[in-house]
């Protein structure tokens, strides 16, 4: 755990054959970006019809609240 602490990665075994992977959490902290700039990444972007968005959705995905069983 120390090393994990201090960042380093390991492959997990199972009779010497890898099975996954054992790594620290990423800290990374989340970057502010400003509004100016999140706007400026949208622009130009198509819109988006709600009620066509919403009669999509409601074509594939079940919404029935009520409970199965």
């Amino acid at each position: 755990m120390r090393a994990l602490d201090e960042g380093e990665d390991f492959i997990v075994t199972r009779n010497g054959v890898p099975v996954g992977e054992l790594r620290p959490l990423s800290r990374r902290k989340r970057k502010f970006i400003p509004r100016e700039e999140l706007v400026a990444l949208f622009d130009g972007a198509p819109h988006i019809d709600y009620e066509q968005f919403r009669a999509d959705i409601d074509e594939y995905v079940d919404q029935d609240p009520t409970p199965r069983g």
